[in-house]
């Protein structure tokens, strides 16, 4: 590219310099060819400390298996002891819904048959069930159950209330519901586990409850036929089913009871009440032809509640015993985890402390000549070469023997005298890298310096010679000779550009003085007349936008080597196109530079918009040449602070697009924004504007992926 013909003879190393600002077509430098200092990994088995680590390796091992094994039994155990624990407790609330369900169901069928005195002894109990259903519902074991099978329990109460209900219906509503209580009753699935005396405990709770349900059923439904005074229907089958039930039951229970649960069944069933009950019981067997029942319902129902609420307190106490035995299951549990894991973890830390100290005679040595190396590549070495990078150039090449961290005493790794020459080595290594980096730093500033001098020598003659271009053009009258000196005005301002992007390379470089504000048309034209093709520029829809004096330079300079990029790289036939407009969503105002010529490959494009995005990744003399305007375009738009931007993307229907955004702190407000209204926005602005934004979602997308991998 011709910005930079003039200082191409004192590039030296740099080579010559290709087309174009941004080197469309060409590869970028490779990134991460480097290694990050660090530790090096060193195989196992061919280290001193690899081997005696396998060694210990192996009987760790086999002996954290064994702990293992052991551990994991203990493990199983405790969490069926808390298991059992938690789930007799449900087991224990869901039998006292069930108590008033079926304390329910009792007194809504002898309701129905015609007792009216049981109105407010039922009116009691519903608020005795609504309570224990409110208590379940935060159970999502039972929530099914009580959706599925009490949804309804509403209405059934209701149309009993009203009298309209039948009788067989409701009692199977309520067995119903009482039986799916029972089946989600997790004591009723519950593992029986390794202990006998807990699973006999859990086998008699089950049985309770069915002989409590057996008991209670035959309440409600002798409590209806009493009501009637005969047996109607298949009333009869239903009181021999239920007590056949109950009768199983019971002989199951003793099988698994212990002596005491025994006892306790067995009063609960020699009470005066249940003698009486027995004794009902007896008169309705003998009713199966359906002869008349001279039984008062009201005795008969408080006689079999004394009974149901005596099976429920040994039910209870079943109940406690189970939760007991599970509770001490438990801490026996947790303790006997306890030594083992205490135990395993002491026989481990054995081993390995004993191995660990008889490797250490051996590893600490190398492990302390190690750790010397790492601490002088991972943090002296870099300090003092950032140091002598940043030191004036009188006291570079002086800094290391004086200033330079102190070596750490080779006596103190302990090592044999291998150790300590490779120690000193390693210092001799440290001492003459310093020693290159201070010489390294002196040549680059030198060559910067010289760059820069060079820059700001061209830039005053540069100046010099417009001005004497302008006096001689206010001169001069003949039309051919003021169009002449219009093009040696034109090529010395792009002269005074060339010598402006040197300065900003070389990280000197004073802007162009400007006062006031200016237009955002004017900075376009100024950026047009800057480069050499300028009458292919097509200056197309530009908002109207007020730029803040300081930053007036600088965009204009940057605009220009846009366009000057996309005239090199786009057909001779065709215009380059810029477009201004105002993006309120943002508070920003974008400039787009738009060629149709050949574009970039995604990889290029890539490259380009992170060194746009971040000019200081690459140092100005270690840039590849070809990319050497991208660093212009990048430190100019850095120049601008914070919120400026440019960012490359294709150009629909092919070529290349180049958007500069200018954040709201560096514009002015309009003068008189009611004298010239904004234009219509055109359809390309709204297709360039979407461009840009789809190109840096992809390129944060990119960013975002590289940074996850």
């Amino acid at each position: 590219m011709r910005l930079w013909t003039p200082v191409r003879p004192l590039l030296g190393r740099l080579g010559a310099i290709g087309k174009g600002v941004f080197g469309r077509g060409g590869s970028g430098p490779r990134h991460g060819d480097g290694t990050a200092l660090g530790r090096r990994p060193i195989p196992g088995w061919r280290s001193i400390k690899g081997r005696v680590a396998v060694v210990i390796t192996v009987p760790v091992c086999l002996l954290l298996a064994v702990a293992g094994l052991a551990v994991s039994g203990r493990a199983e155990a405790l969490g069926d002891a808390r298991t059992t624990r938690a789930e007799v407790g449900l087991s224990l609330r869901i039998q006292a819904l069930v108590h008033q369900l079926q304390r329910e169901r009792g007194l809504t069928n002898g309701l129905l048959g015609g007792e009216e005195e049981f109105r407010p002894s039922l009116a009691a109990t519903r608020k005795r069930v609504d309570t224990a259903l409110r208590a379940m519902r935060p159970e999502n074991a039972v929530e099914d159950v009580l959706q599925r099978h009490l949804r309804r329990l509403a209405d059934i109460r209701a149309a009993a209330d009203g009298g309209t209900a039948d009788p067989g219906a409701v009692l199977t509503f309520y067995t119903r519901a009482v039986d799916a209580l029972n089946a989600v009753d997790p004591v009723a699935e519950t593992a029986t586990g390794a202990d006998r005396q807990l699973r006999d405990g859990l086998a008699a709770l089950r049985e309770l409850a069915a002989i409590k349900e057996s008991v209670a059923l035959e309440r409600g439904l002798l409590n209806g036929v009493f009501a009637q005074g005969a047996f109607r229907g298949d009333a009869y089958l239903d009181f021999s089913e239920v007590r056949a039930t109950r009768v199983a039951a019971q002989a199951r229970f003793r099988q698994v009871a212990t002596a005491p649960q025994h006892a306790a069944l067995k009063n609960a069933f020699a009470t005066r009440d249940a003698q009486r009950a027995a004794a009902y019981e007896k008169q309705a067997e003998g009713a199966a032809d359906g002869s008349a029942l001279h039984v008062d319902a009201g005795t008969w129902w408080d006689a079999m509640t004394v009974l149901v609420d005596d099976l429920y307190t040994v039910q209870q106490s079943v109940g406690g015993d189970v939760r007991d035995r599970a509770d001490r299951l438990s801490h026996d549990a947790e303790l006997a985890l306890a030594v083992y894991l205490a135990a395993g973890t002491l026989m481990a830390a054995l081993v390995v402390g004993l191995a660990a100290f008889a490797s250490r005679s051996l590893t600490r040595p190398l492990g302390a000549l190690a750790e010397a190396a790492h601490e002088v590549a991972r943090h002296r070495l870099p300090e003092a070469v950032a140091r002598i990078q940043q030191s004036p150039q009188d006291q570079a090449e002086f800094l290391r023997p004086a200033d330079a961290p102190a070596h750490p005493d080779v006596r103190q790794l302990g090592g044999a005298a291998e150790i300590a020459e490779v120690a000193a080595s390693l210092h001799q290594v440290e001492d003459t890298a310093l020693h290159l980096a201070a010489q390294q730093a002196g040549l680059r500033r030198n060559t910067t310096e010289s760059l820069a001098n060079l820059g700001r020598r061209n830039q005053n003659l540069v100046r010099r010679q417009l001005g004497l271009i302008t006096r001689l053009e206010r001169k001069e009258l003949d039309p051919d000779a003021l169009a002449e000196l219009f093009e040696l005005d034109h090529l010395a301002t792009r002269m005074r550009r060339n010598a402006e992007s040197l300065l900003v390379l070389a990280g000197q470089n004073p802007p162009r003085p400007s006062a006031a504000p200016a237009d955002g048309l004017e900075v376009v034209q100024s950026a047009v007349a800057e480069v050499e093709q300028y009458r292919r520029v097509l200056i197309a829809t530009v908002e109207p936008v007020r730029v803040r004096g300081h930053a007036v330079a600088d965009v204009a300079h940057l605009l220009a080597e846009l366009i000057e990029n996309g005239l090199t790289f786009s057909p001779p036939t065709e215009p380059v196109e810029v477009h201004g407009w105002y993006d309120s969503e943002d508070d920003t105002y974008s400039l787009a530079v738009v060629d149709h010529g050949v574009g970039m490959s995604e990889a290029d494009k890539a490259r380009a918009n992170a060194r746009l995005r971040d000019p200081g990744q690459e140092a100005f003399l270690a840039a590849p040449t070809r990319f050497l305007g991208h660093l212009v375009v990048g430190r100019l738009a850095h120049r601008l602070g914070e919120g400026a931007q440019v960012h490359l993307f294709d150009t629909p229907g092919g070529g290349l697009s180049a958007l500069l955004a200018l954040p709201g702190r560096l514009l002015a407000p309009v003068e008189d924004p009611s004298a010239s209204p904004p234009p219509a926005r055109p359809p390309a602005v709204s297709s360039l504007l979407n461009g840009f934004r789809a190109g840096v979602a992809r390129a944060e997308a990119r960013t975002t992926q590289g940074a996850s991998s």
